[in-house]
């Protein structure tokens, strides 16, 4: 069966990042991988905000319309 394009693409990914990977030990290559920033704020104080804030901006669009 022969390879798809995109097959030939991710092949050609996988090997260069093997390449680069040949003679350097297991904490240079740990070095390399991305960390994903973490958030200073918790999603639990975000969506208390966002309660707040919307909540907000609904009951006075309501009192408003009704008043």
């Amino acid at each position: 069966m022969a390879q798809t394009l995109e097959q030939r693409r991710r092949n050609a990914k996988f090997a260069k990042e093997q390449e680069a990977r040949m003679g350097k030990s297991d904490d240079q290559i740990k070095k390399r991988t991305k960390e994903t920033p973490k958030s200073p704020i918790s999603p639990v104080w975000i969506g208390i905000l966002g309660f707040v804030v919307f909540g907000g901006l609904l009951f006075e669009a309501l009192s408003r319309m009704f008043a």
